[in-house]
């Protein structure tokens, strides 16, 4: 009979992101995960399965007993890209056309 090894290591940490990270930082400061595995747990927090419903731009995490902003999860993404500036401020055209007129 073979015995199957049932140590599984730091597979939780991938299954169950929520009970080991409670902010967007402490997933990038973790060494031990890569850059993809990174992005899959931000990018699984940033979706809207876990937008709150009367405020779109915070995420309920299951298993984290606080409210993350998106704009909090997305600045660490764009962190994992190398992108650490601020994102572009709303307007462009359109608020120029209506300042100048």
């Amino acid at each position: 009979m073979i015995n199957a090894n049932t140590n599984t290591g730091d597979l939780n940490l991938l299954f169950h992101p929520a009970a080991h990270y409670a902010f967007p930082g402490d997933v990038l400061s973790d060494n031990r995960l890569s850059v993809p595995e990174k992005r899959i747990i931000l990018s699984s927090w940033a979706s809207d399965m876990y937008a709150v419903e009367s405020c779109p731009a915070l995420r309920e995490i299951p298993g984290i007993g606080h409210t993350i902003r998106l704009a909090d999860i997305l600045a660490a993404l764009r962190k994992l890209d190398g992108d650490d500036d601020d994102p572009p401020r709303p307007g462009g055209l359109a608020m120029r056309l209506r300042r100048s007129a």
